[in-house]
């Protein structure tokens, strides 16, 4: 049976980590990467990798998706260039053009509906006039503060309130992260940025919110947040970011939604760099009101990067299973763990590339 064959859009740090994963994988492989930084272009993914290539064929990254796809040379092509629906969709509809299937990082895709109903429902014809799918999946959103509380709330007879809080590193994302949460900044400048939407904090609460809300029919009707810049009292440095003392090494995010006034749904997000140099133990919580109570508790938190490359990776046969269409978190199997082949998990209905 034919390999998987699996394209990456973006070739940072999270594109880079999902390629070191599905190189350790059996039954996928990957037939081309897209990235538009000079040093990497017509570079041997291998090389930027520093692993060694054995037998397997050259991956050259290219500058264009056009070099890289097309028409069904692939089963799934995985984006991880842009958090945002307005900003990744003509990237998504592209990639879907050619009849491959799409799984991308991007927080706002998790749950588009929540804030971009008419472009989810583009998105939607896109994917199903071409026969394929689309899923926005991650960590966060994607698992800790929303299908995870989801799926523990399978075992209560009736849900009252859902809060989930993660206490968080930044420490393993890129640039791009660094830039949405302001690290570096003097805090004047991190309220100016943040007024003039340049710096963002924590994207993804109303999609969780939505995704939540929907699935346990809790009928949110509004919602809000608010955020604050975490100052360091110690000099910060991470692989992509640096906080000197007296600047800004990440943001307190706090979201709600709420049901005739009253927060159903509290969300708590305080996440920075090198959250240890600054005397803050990391985890993950979710505490569910009801019947019966539930409460977990996770210490330290779930990894966020590695946790985005697996959730990005394991997501992958389930998407190609999956009817045509714009699907979430909730439309699919359970993730879980792919420790044998992935062409096992592929439904013999459908047929991968040759």
């Amino acid at each position: 049976m034919n390999t998987v064959k699996v394209v990456i859009w973006g070739f940072g740090a999270m594109g880079s980590g999902i390629a070191k994963s599905l190189l350790s994988k059996k039954g996928v492989e990957i037939v081309g990467v897209c990235d538009r930084r000079p040093y990497r272009v017509n570079k041997d993914i291998f090389e930027l990798l520093e692993l060694e290539r054995g037998d397997r064929p050259q991956v050259i990254v290219k500058d264009k998706i056009e070099e890289v796809l097309s028409a069904k040379c692939c089963d799934i092509c995985v984006i991880t260039t842009d958090s945002f629906v307005e900003k990744a969709f003509d990237r998504m509809v592209k990639v879907l053009s050619y009849g491959v299937n799409i799984i991308t990082i991007a927080e706002e895709m998790a749950y588009p509906s929540a804030q971009h109903p008419e472009l989810a429902k583009e998105l939607d014809k896109a994917a199903k006039e071409n026969g394929v799918s689309i899923l926005g999946t991650g960590i966060n959103p994607g698992l800790v503060m929303d299908l995870l509380a989801i799926c523990l709330s399978g075992c209560m007879t009736d849900v009252e309130s859902v809060t989930c809080k993660r206490v968080n590193s930044l420490s393993p994302f890129g640039a791009a992260v660094m830039r949405e949460q302001g690290v570096g900044l003097e805090p004047e400048e991190f309220n100016r940025k943040c007024e003039d939407g340049s710096v963002v904090g924590h994207v993804g609460f109303a999609e969780s919110v939505r995704m939540i809300s929907d699935a346990l029919g809790l009928g949110v009707d509004s919602f809000k947040q608010e955020s604050s810049p975490i100052i360091t009292s110690v000099d910060r440095k991470s692989p992509y970011g640096f906080a000197a003392a007296g600047s800004v090494c990440g943001v307190d995010m706090h979201g709600w939604g709420l049901k005739d006034g009253k927060a159903v749904i509290n969300m708590e997000h305080p996440q920075q760099i090198e959250p240890e140099d600054g005397g803050v133990q990391t985890g993950d919580y979710i505490i569910l009101k009801g019947s019966p109570e539930v409460n977990m508790r996770i210490n330290p938190e779930i990894s966020g990067g590695v946790g985005t490359i697996a959730m990005a990776v394991n997501c992958i046969p389930h998407v190609i299973n999956a009817a045509p269409g714009l699907k979430t978190m909730i439309d699919i199997p359970v993730p879980r763990a792919i420790m044998g082949d992935f062409r096992d998990l592929i439904d013999p209905v459908k047929k991968i590339v040759n």
